[in-house]
């Protein structure tokens, strides 16, 4: 399969390109009661590891489900980040990798809330943006979602990943750490990017199977 990874009996499964489980638990929650096995890079033998060298998250989400495409599966892999307007849109695609190698979310957090000292709390605008590419069949589609709201002043919360302890969303006074699971979903970008791709995901899931 051209280097690609070999999953036998893929009927009716998702294979999302990351190796993050908060991002798996957030896709099953998404598509429960439809019968589809989601399985991570993890789950698979040989899959590969993305250079996210995309200029945009868009381009970084094609990159990574084009490379994970294979027969009888929908591949689905998102890129995702953090804007800031005070940092002229940092850390964007960067966000991963903000404070550098190794990647390390507490470490990402505390660069951020560095260079954002002395901002006062309207000058702290931010925004998640999430870009969610389906590839199966030689098909390939993007599904966008966004969250608006501002960087808190000190992290709080022990829920969620990445930058969610230090992100309040607009119209609440939890950051995205302090919320449950079900409240996250409803409104993170990537709960909305996926709620977007649902129908898609779940037809697309299901004809790969088939086919």
């Amino acid at each position: 399969m051209n280097g690609r990874p070999a999953v036998d009996g893929a009927g009716g499964r998702v294979l999302l390109a990351t190796r993050n489980p908060g991002k798996v638990r957030e896709l099953r929650a998404l598509l429960a009661g439809e019968g589809i096995e989601v399985l991570s890079a993890g789950d698979v033998p040989g899959a590969p590891d993305v250079p996210e060298t995309g200029a945009t998250f868009r381009e970084n989400a094609l990159l990574k489900a084009h490379a994970l495409a294979a027969p009888g599966l929908l591949a689905v892999a998102d890129d995702s980040g953090l804007e800031v307007d005070a940092l002229g849109g940092a850390p964007g695609v960067r966000s991963a990798r903000y404070a550098g190698e190794p990647k390390d979310d507490a470490r990402n957090s505390r660069r951020l809330l560095d260079e954002l000292e002395g901002v006062p709390d309207e000058g702290r605008a931010a925004r998640f943006r999430c870009a969610l590419a389906l590839v199966a069949d030689g098909q390939e589609a993007v599904f966008e979602g966004t969250c608006e709201g501002r960087i808190a002043r000190e992290p709080r919360g022990v829920g969620g990943f990445g930058y969610d302890p230090v992100f309040l969303p607009d119209g609440g006074t939890r950051t995205m750490a302090e919320l449950s699971d079900a409240e996250k979903n409803a409104i993170s970008h990537r709960g909305r990017a996926f709620a977007a791709a649902r129908e898609t995901i779940v037809t697309w899931a299901r004809r790969a199977s088939e086919a």
